[in-house]
């Protein structure tokens, strides 16, 4: 039985099954897949645990379900079709049978390196074919990826590596990214002087940069996997086995390892890129995304390969040679439906529509976008320019805990409108809850956004820390998932995304803890303290500010604000650079010592008309002070 909706009429007929009888629903979407063997039981769930399982004692490996099943009947068709940063380089494809071949000669290469069930694989790696070769390899040996976004600095690798106390590290000796080459071997070596749990790097060679290699610790790709075979019998896992973790930004300092189990995730992968994609066989599908982000594992790799579907993978930047190379290659492949974030349209509408002239763009028939609330001038952008007002925009609304898309259009089905992610997909029951804790039923309502029942592809625990899984998502609201978003539904029963609700900054679609910016500039010799807030911010959505208490030492604000910055990205990356930088004399408290964050944001903001109530702070002046050294 198809699990594909093709109305308006059948949506909703599907969304009531789904709330009515959601095991039944999700079972008939679990049987279209195989199983070695069939689960005992749908669902067992308790949110106060937290404790949630799907499908539970269901065998299964979940690459079965993209090689053996689609080898013999598309074995010949693109399953990734890879696009270089460099648009003179050759591109490649990989056919499923030829995918399939390179998993298994990979799974070797691990078993050989002493990989089994149950162990952690860090792969930091470029956007190139072998990262999701490499993750496939994982899921086919019973290994746990954690995918690090090469971008990343070696302290934040270090510190995932040893949070999952990873046995095995995937990297490159560099990648390109734009006009620049970027040492990634080199920021590994240094990771691993903070750590002690890793016994062998690979290294796949794609700059051709110098790189030291350590004898008996370091193999390259090409030469480890010379003259494996191409067959490889896939581990059986059970439902609840750990697939990925993936690292996430909390708002306290650490990174949290966000943890996906085999079975759930498959199931809800494939229905939701199905279904909000429409897919169809033949269609040419181009998610821009990095593998290093939950966008990347759901919608270029497993969503896109559990359907058969052939799934275009970027090296590059949008802007990179020129401001139309995202169009030149959707015409170069024909793309029909291009999934990217708000930060990629906003950048490319600042170039204006003439690097978008010498393309047709005709192949397009749905576009996506991912990563934060798009903005109504964004939306129309896209829409008029890109779909030439011919493509519907499926605007996603989902995180990294919850494994795939919650809330969206169905492309050419559900009607859309600017900025609102619309309804959500079958199987999500959305709660909009008042600070007092009560659910705020009927429309037109504002207020945090909560889910009420599980989805085969949600957070199980976060790595390590049950503990910390159930005090970030579970006890807020009593029986409720929070998801930290606040939200609107509006008279005809849409939702709108209002943005985060807790001490989180969503900044290019990436979400950065404001604590663990704060940590990495207090790691600066002459930071007293500091507080970060988010800000608008025209291409990223949201930029960082930053107030330092700093001792200033003769040195000048500029100087002193580029070593700040400089400190942000060795600590973290590049990513989590604050935008602005004002060092103020003092930090607005209450007496109890808590920053009132309220009006570092107004300030950040430019929103100073009203500050609201400043009598609890231990000193009101130092308000009057911020708001005169604002940085524009």
């Amino acid at each position: 039985m198809s699990d594909r909706i093709h109305t308006l009429s059948g949506y909703f007929h599907e969304y009531q099954k789904s709330v009515a009888d959601p095991e039944n629903f999700w079972a008939r979407v679990a049987d279209s897949f195989h199983w070695k063997k069939r689960w005992d039981k749908v669902l067992d769930w308790d949110f106060e645990g937290p404790d949630v399982k799907w499908f539970l004692n269901g065998k299964l490996n979940i690459t079965e379900n993209i090689l053996e099943r689609h080898l013999y009947t598309i074995g010949d068709k693109p399953a990734i079709i890879w696009e270089p940063n460099e648009p003179g380089e050759d591109s490649r494809t990989l056919t499923y049978r030829q995918l399939y071949e390179e998993v298994c000669r990979f799974s070797h290469v691990l078993q050989e390196k002493g990989v089994q069930k149950g162990d952690k694989v860090i792969i930091y790696m470029p956007m190139v074919p072998e990262a999701a070769v490499a993750m496939l390899a994982c899921a086919r040996v019973g290994a746990v990826h954690s995918v690090v976004f090469a971008g990343f600095s070696s302290n934040a690798l270090s510190d995932r590596i040893n949070d999952c106390e990873a046995k095995v590290v995937l990297t490159a000796d560099g990648n390109f990214r734009g006009n620049k080459k970027i040492p990634v071997k080199a920021v590994v070596d240094e990771a691993l002087e903070k750590t002690s749990t890793v016994t062998s790097v690979i290294v796949y060679q794609r700059t051709g940069q110098e790189v030291t290699m350590k004898e008996g610790r370091d193999f390259w790709w090409h030469e480890a996997i010379e003259g494996k075979g191409t067959q490889q019998e896939a581990v059986e896992m059970d439902s609840e086995d750990m697939l990925f973790i993936l690292y996430t930004s909390g708002s306290t300092g650490k990174p949290k390892g966000v943890v996906h189990t085999c079975g759930g995730y498959m199931v809800y992968s494939k229905y939701t890129f199905e279904n909000v994609f429409q897919y169809n066989p033949g269609d040419v599908y181009w998610c821009t995304a990095d593998i290093g982000w939950i966008t990347g594992h759901s919608y270029i790799v497993y969503g896109p390969l559990l359907s058969g579907a052939t799934s275009i993978m970027f090296e590059g930047v949008p802007t990179y040679p020129h401001a139309g190379r995202f169009w030149e290659i959707v015409d170069k492949y024909k793309v029909n439906q291009f999934y990217t974030a708000p930060t990629a349209i906003r950048a490319l509408q600042a170039h204006g529509t003439e690097p978008i002239e010498p393309f047709k763009l005709d192949s397009l028939k749905v576009l996506g976008s991912v990563g934060e609330p798009i903005n109504e001038e964004a939306w129309h952008w896209y829409h008029t320019h890109i779909g030439k007002t011919k493509c519907p925009i499926v605007d996603t609304w989902w995180q990294t805990e919850t494994g795939g898309i919650m809330v969206s259009p169905l492309a050419g089905i559900t009607p859309t409108k600017p900025a609102y992610a619309t309804l959500p997909l079958p199987g999500v029951q959305l709660a909009i809850m008042d600070p007092d804790g009560k659910e705020m039923t009927g429309n037109s309502v504002e207020g945090n956004l909560c889910i009420k029942f599980p989805w085969p592809g949600m957070i199980r625990t976060t790595y390590g820390d049950h503990d910390r899984c159930r005090q970030t998502y579970f006890a807020t609201y009593k029986g409720m998932y929070f998801t930290g978003d606040g939200v609107k539904r509006d008279h005809d029963g849409y939702y709108r995304i209002l943005g985060r609700v807790d001490d989180v900054i969503n900044v290019s679609g990436h979400r950065m803890g404001t604590a663990e910016v704060e940590n990495a500039i207090n790691e600066h010799p002459l930071v007293v303290e500091s507080a970060v807030v988010g800000y608008p911010h025209q291409v990223k959505g949201q930029g960082i500010y930053a107030y330092v208490i700093c001792d200033m030492k003769n040195r000048s604000e500029q100087s002193l604000t580029n070593e700040i910055k400089d400190t942000v990205t060795k600590i973290i990356g590049p990513i989590a650079k604050p935008d602005k930088i004002q060092i103020v004399p003092g930090l607005p408290k209450t007496r109890s010592g808590k920053i009132m964050r309220r009006i570092l944001r107004k300030v950040a903001e430019g929103n100073m008309d009203n500050m609201g109530d400043t009598s609890t702070l231990l000193d009101p002046d130092v308000v009057e002070k911020i708001i005169e050294g604002r940085i524009e």
